[in-house]
């Protein structure tokens, strides 16, 4: 229902009162603790999802994302707040808040299918007073380009009766001290109107609002932060190939390096890139600067280095097995990790199926084991799914190679080095452990 006397001065005066009710579209990794954060901070909370199942969990108060803790989730519902996959409730928001998915097509561009989607919804609904703030990771000029002219179509006019922002979500999952309420959060508005009221909403659930000039720079800055990630990952990458060849371990070279207190900052090689975001966002820049007639030559480059990670760990494998006169071909091979990134139980992008894959493509019979991630459906020969093996001594015996993707805290890497034959280890897991009776090697 609509509020008398919409305003950007009413609307102010409900979020610094905070009376605003607050809509977050999309209830993944991003957005659930984003409503999270709104609802500890006071707001009245609604939520909307296409997946009836995340709807029903919050509306039941039930976790569904592991490193969330139902507490948080419940306190949606104790802010009077609701879930729905319907969006009968969108035009009571003063604020709505689009944080849903952009993958990459076959092709690896843009899929902004999801941000158009949400656009149509909101503005279907859109009224006078309301502030839409996109979080979704994208190319520069798609809050002005894509998401502007789907509100617009309303009649309404941005920064008098509506107000745009785009601000980039830095989320970390499981990583402590790095929740959405914890880190600044970058906010670009369409107009200084519209940037004011953003960088005021934002500021009640952040400790520090980074105002930019434009949502373009925002976006911007979004992609520059995961593209630094993506290149120092493709470059310790192919140090770690490098140095192989010379017998030089890249663990030890990077713990002596990260010493030097300026000028350096420790980024750790791996089996490959998961999650949905470093892997992913890179390429929507270079989609974006071919429009421009212009490269992006180290991020090709490190997205060619990073492609190949997989199957170096592949070939060191089937190179391991066949210096024990075993062919990777009816093999037994154990992947310990599933899950893109340590003591998560999000496998999106995760090298550890695309491992997975590869090996069983090669004609091994392959078991995982992931603490975090107890089933994968749709996998198995039958289409039923795999599920999670349990770790024991006498079973890792049976095993002709245990690969370790990722270093999960809650695996027992003493009994892996006593009970296994062969451990090739892509996340140095096994430095430190006493009692090594297996083959370890790191690849």
């Amino acid at each position: 229902m609509a509020h008398s006397g919409n305003s950007a001065a009413e609307l102010a005066r409900r979020i610094e009162s905070k009376e605003a009710v607050v809509a977050i579209l999309g209830l993944g990794y991003v957005g659930l603790p984003l409503a999270v954060s709104f609802a500890r901070a006071g707001f009245k909370t609604h939520c909307f999802d296409s997946d009836r199942r995340k709807v029903a969990a919050i509306n039941a108060g039930r976790r569904y994302i592991r490193h969330i803790p139902a507490s948080d989730v419940r306190a949606i519902g104790e802010s009077g707040g609701r879930a729905s996959a319907s969006l009968k409730d969108l035009p009571s928001a003063d604020a709505v808040v689009i944080a849903v998915p952009t993958p990459l097509t076959p092709q690896r561009e843009p899929d902004i299918s999801h941000i158009i989607e949400a656009a149509v919804a909101v503005a279907s609904t859109l009224r006078p007073g309301q502030l839409v703030s996109l979080e979704s990771t994208t190319y520069p000029g798609t809050t002005r380009e894509v998401l502007l002219p789907f509100l617009a179509r309303s009649g309404l006019k941005p920064g008098r009766d509506f107000f745009l922002a785009y601000s980039p979500e830095r989320e970390d999952p499981a990583r402590a001290g790095h929740s959405a309420r914890d880190l600044p959060k970058v906010v670009g508005g369409l107009t200084r109107r519209c940037l004011d009221l953003a960088s005021l909403l934002y500021g009640k659930i952040v400790p520090e609002v980074v105002p930019v000039s434009s949502p373009e720079a925002a976006e911007a800055a979004k992609l520059t932060e995961n593209i630094f990630r993506f290149v120092n990952i493709g470059l310790v990458n192919e140090l770690k190939t490098v140095f192989d060849r010379m017998g030089v371990d890249i663990w030890e070279v990077v713990e002596a390096a990260k010493t030097k207190p300026f000028g350096y900052m420790p980024f750790y090689p791996g089996p490959g890139l998961g999650g949905h975001c470093i892997p992913i966002d890179p390429y929507y820049l270079l989609w974006k600067a071919r429009e421009y007639g212009r490269t992006a030559r180290f991020i090709e480059l490190a997205g060619e280095v990073n492609a190949a990670m997989p199957d170096r760990v592949l070939r060191r494998t089937a190179e391991e097995l066949n210096r024990e006169r075993k062919s990777l071909n009816g093999s037994r091979i154990l992947l310990v990790g599933v899950a893109y990134k340590n003591d998560i139980d999000d496998v999106r992008e995760s090298p550890g199926l695309k491992l997975l894959d590869m090996f069983e493509a090669g004609g091994a019979r392959v078991d995982y084991h992931d603490p975090h991630v107890p089933r994968l459906a749709g996998r198995g020969a039958d289409g039923k799914g795999m599920k999670s093996v349990v770790l024991r001594a006498s079973a890792l015996a049976e095993y002709d190679a245990v690969v370790v993707t990722v270093a999960h805290s809650k695996v027992n890497y003493r009994m892996l080095g006593e009970s296994a034959r062969l451990i090739v280890d892509t996340k140095n897991a096994m430095a430190g452990v006493d009692a090594v009776r297996a083959r370890v090697v790191k690849a």
